[in-house]
């Protein structure tokens, strides 16, 4: 006979399993509702397209308390990453492309040149397609990936992700509708809003470094600081949350540009005070030979 305690542990057990779970299907969840908004939405009603970006940047906080709630409870699943990872491909890669290609492009009004709205469209589904396809290779390299480093290291205390995660691209893309609200109306706004979002698509392949965050603890015996950053944060993001948002998310966007630019920069200066150096040792070799 088994022991009643022994039961109700082992369906306990099983029941902490489900809860990281829970926190996916909402990610999932909210990526299906920003489909559906992102559809529905039109010039007579943009707010579809704002109910779409809300529904994606809701999907962000889900999908860093999952990972986080299997670790703390000791519950971490092979079955829990791939529903992690095929969540993360329709919340933060098929909903954004699909709002971003609705409220960017599909919305150009019938005013423009018939030739120009056409090949603007179809561009513009195009760079979304592979907004899509690189945040799909970007999750598929993380998964396989053991601890890996970018090109451009950065400090040693400091934890960085190799290219820009999935949420933060699909973040950026969410930020501007968010922002702006009323759909790209006229055809230069349509070209710079389609290098943005090739620009995210490119960042998320990269090996450009962007921080993690990871090394925030707060569990620290006086984390009165960050007690205090949140509650200014979630104050900004209720009342302001159109510029907040739209701020942060380009503000993280090109610290990863910023990063390598500058990591290039001291590249280069390494290399140009070096040159010098290796002449001057080729030249007292040549004459030591010549002596």
């Amino acid at each position: 006979m088994k022991n009643p305690d022994h039961v109700r542990g082992s369906r306990r057990r099983r029941g902490m399993y489900i809860l990281p779970s829970l926190f996916t299907a909402g990610n999932i969840a909210a990526g299906y509702y920003a489909i559906t908004q992102s559809l529905q939405g039109s010039i007579q009603e943009p707010h579809h397209f704002d109910y779409a970006a809300l529904a994606i940047g809701f999907a962000i906080p889900f999908d860093a308390l999952d990972g986080r709630i299997a670790r703390m409870t000791n519950t971490t699943s092979d079955f829990g990453k791939e529903l992690d990872s095929l969540a993360d491909v329709i919340t933060f890669g098929v909903a954004p492309s699909i709002l971003a290609f609705s409220w960017g492009f599909h919305m150009l009004p019938t005013t423009i040149d018939p030739w120009v709205r056409e090949k603007l469209i179809q561009l513009g589904g195009f760079v979304c397609f592979l907004f899509l396809i690189c945040g799909a290779s970007r999750l598929a390299r993380f998964n396989i990936s053991n601890d890996p480093l970018p090109k451009n290291p950065g400090r040693p205390g400091r934890k960085y992700f190799v290219g820009m995660p999935i949420p933060a691209a699909a973040g950026v893309v969410a930020a501007v509708v968010h922002g702006f609200q009323r759909p790209i109306f006229n055809w230069w706004l349509a070209a710079i809003w389609m290098l943005l979002v090739g620009l995210v698509g490119f960042l998320m392949v990269s090996t450009w470094r962007f921080w993690s965050g990871k090394e925030i603890n707060l569990s620290r015996r006086h984390p009165v600081r960050w007690i205090v950053l949140m509650g200014l944060a979630i104050y900004l993001l209720v009342f302001f949350s159109r510029l907040v948002l739209l701020l942060l998310a380009l503000v993280y966007m090109f610290s990863g540009i910023t990063a390598r630019a500058a990591y290039a920069r001291q590249r280069h200066k390494k290399v140009a005070q070096a040159e010098p150096l290796i002449s001057s040792t080729s030249t007292t070799s040549t004459s030591t030979t010549a002596q």
